[in-house]
């Protein structure tokens, strides 16, 4: 049986194919399939990991990776929390040292949570990147059913995630959603803006290097 938000995601999807036609915000020009320049160091992950595994890094393994000129990316963020803050300015810098073509979407409130969704995916980015935990149970409503848009959950993770969700997490942030509350070990402190900035990186490294459907765990970052 259909969970009412599930439901609710089928029915904003299938309105937004009817309206996408003749946007003018769905990068509709010619583009080159993304790529990864450099590739990631000892330690990222030292053999092809499971779907869902969790996989922690070596601490500075995935500086060497960096998106071919252009990547599309769309920002989904909501919640004017510090953590959230720290987030959404790290991937605001990344995007900017990193010549990323970056576009944000912010919902307007918790109704707008899920077509907030689908207006990025109308986008046609290459990478969706979430900030903010609000977020996560609308995703985890939608995602499965695009499996060919990748998604990038930084701060949190989904419950359940498929192939095409991929998260940075640590023991300060684990936020799982699905009524599952906040994590014991929340620590609104630990997103600091060194992790934030190594959250964003390591986690587009592995989607660049095609490590998705993982988490990464960055407690020793």
């Amino acid at each position: 049986m259909r969970t009412p938000l599930r439901a609710f995601a089928m029915l904003a999807a299938a309105a937004a194919l009817v309206t996408a036609c003749g946007s003018g915000d769905d990068w509709s020009g010619p583009h080159p399939a993304p790529a990864a320049i450099g590739a990631l160091g000892p330690g990222f992950a030292d053999s092809p990991p499971a779907p869902e595994a969790t996989v922690t890094p070596r601490p500075g393994s995935w500086t060497g990776v960096r998106p071919s000129k252009g990547y599309r990316v769309v920002l989904l963020t909501s919640g004017d929390d510090r953590p959230t803050k720290n987030l959404v300015a790290a991937v605001k810098d990344w995007a900017q040292e990193e010549d990323v073509d970056l576009r944000t979407v912010v919902p307007e409130n918790s109704s707008d949570f899920i077509p907030s969704i689908v207006r990025a995916m109308d986008m046609g980015p290459d990478l969706i990147v979430s900030a903010g935990n609000d977020l996560i149970d609308p995703l985890a409503a939608v995602t499965a059913s695009h499996l060919s848009q990748q998604f990038l959950v930084v701060g949190a993770e989904l419950a359940e995630p498929t192939g095409n969700v991929t998260a940075v997490d640590w023991s300060g942030a684990s936020f799982r959603g699905e009524g599952l509350g906040m994590s014991s070990t929340y620590d609104a402190g630990s997103f600091t803006p060194e992790r934030c900035a190594a959250a964003i990186r390591a986690g587009a490294a592995a989607v660049l290097s095609d490590l998705t459907g993982i988490v990464l765990w960055l407690d020793k970052h």
